[in-house]
């Protein structure tokens, strides 16, 4: 008895430890993107999401004034190379520390900072730790001023510009309410249509059931890429080509197997007692369904409106080949993948932030439902 005692407190033990080992591998990504949301384009090309709260040392660029005055027979021109206006934007208002310093792009640090460097030509520089710097020169400086290089150590710091700029792209509100569009219909029909066609596969007798179960699990593994340009063909004859009718019917089709099987294997594992039970008092199919499968089935029912919803709010590829491309009728995954991330290259800030913004309305839903995944509706229906 000791040793099985102890067998399983070993076996509940490793199966903690790969439950959690799962959950770290799937939030550790998640919190590393929600830590990148935050940080500014160039914190995240020089130092991982697990640095953020580290200074990281950047490379600038700036130019030095043009105003000068005269002393000690010399042209003097003082200024702080973080109050450059192209410094200064990249910085939001932020300081940090100069190590070094140079005029030339490929040695910006050739120099200390405080060190007093000869430029030729009766030119000298000096940049000092908080950016100051003194620029001496024997000849009236011209329009422009000395091109000045510096790598500067600045602390950790987070914004929300890259939420700001997500939220106010252009149509960004009209891409929202279109993915309400199109994933709430696509939740809805496939889960009316699935419903019955589950009842009639579990409960109902007729020629060729089992060979429409079999159809239905094989359609599970067929990629639904398969479809697209005979699907598009369709809408096209029929006239529902690329608009929110021919979107809403190819996500009920390609949901529609998987929400058969998993209604049809919740509705089978009902009480046989209860159908049986109902026929008895008169009630017809119809009457059983809406009055007992149903409000039996909310659990299968939520589960399957929770997959159907995330998928079709996250759908890309859908979207991009069933809607038009005008930028009235974009969702927002195509807003963000076309007018955000197309035009700003690998920015993984408003990469990282529209993802957030993008899962708000999922989670709420996921929140929402989840206690009909776990509530036993069936207690005590059957004594």
């Amino acid at each position: 008895m000791n040793n099985i005692a102890g067998q399983k407190k070993s076996f509940s033990f490793l199966t903690n430890l790969c439950v959690f080992a799962i959950a770290l591998l799937w939030l550790l990504p998640t919190f590393g993107l929600l830590v990148s949301s935050f940080r500014d384009r160039q914190q995240i090309a020089v130092s991982g999401w697990w640095e953020a709260l580290v200074s990281t040392e950047l490379t600038f660029r700036a130019r030095a004034s043009t105003d000068f005055s005269f002393e000690n027979g010399g042209f003097v021109i003082r200024g702080n190379l973080f109050e450059d206006g192209d410094v200064a934007k990249q910085l939001d208002g932020r300081t940090g520390t100069i190590s070094g310093f140079g005029i030339q792009a490929i040695h910006p640090d050739a120099y200390k900072a405080g060190e007093r460097v000869d430029l030729g030509n009766g030119k000298n520089l000096q940049v000092e730790t908080d950016g100051s710097y003194k620029l001496v020169s024997r000849e009236e400086p011209g329009s422009r001023g000395q091109r000045i290089y510096f790598s500067a150590r600045l602390p950790p710091s987070f914004t929300l510009g890259n939420y700001l700029t997500v939220l106010k792209a252009d149509n960004m509100g009209q891409a929202f309410m279109n993915t309400l569009t199109v994933a709430i219909p696509s939740t809805i029909i496939p889960i009316l249509i699935a419903a019955f066609a589950a009842y009639a596969l579990s409960w109902m007798e007729f020629k060729q059931r089992g060979f429409l179960i079999a159809a239905i699990v094989g359609l599970l593994v067929v990629p639904l890429q398969l479809a697209f340009i005979p699907m598009l063909n369709l809408h096209n004859k029929v006239g529902i080509g690329q608009s929110f009718l021919g979107i809403w019917l190819a996500h009920s089709a390609f949901g529609m197997p998987l929400a058969v099987y998993l209604l049809r294997n919740y509705m089978s594992g009902l009480p046989r007692d209860i159908i049986e039970n109902a026929k008895v008092d008169g009630a017809n199919d119809f009457l059983i369904f809406t009055k007992i499968i149903l409000p039996l089935s909310l659990p299968a029912l939520a589960s399957f409106s929770i997959f159907q919803f995330l998928w079709t709010w996250n759908d890309l590829l859908v979207a991009k080949v069933f809607l038009p491309s005008d930028d009235g009728s974009k969702v927002m995954t195509v807003k963000i993948a076309d007018d955000l991330l197309g035009s700003r290259g690998g920015d993984w800030g408003i990469l990282a932030s529209a993802a957030f913004i993008s899962i708000a309305v999922p989670l709420f839903v996921f929140f929402a439902m989840q206690r009909f995944l776990v509530r036993g509706l069936l207690a005590g229906s059957v004594k």
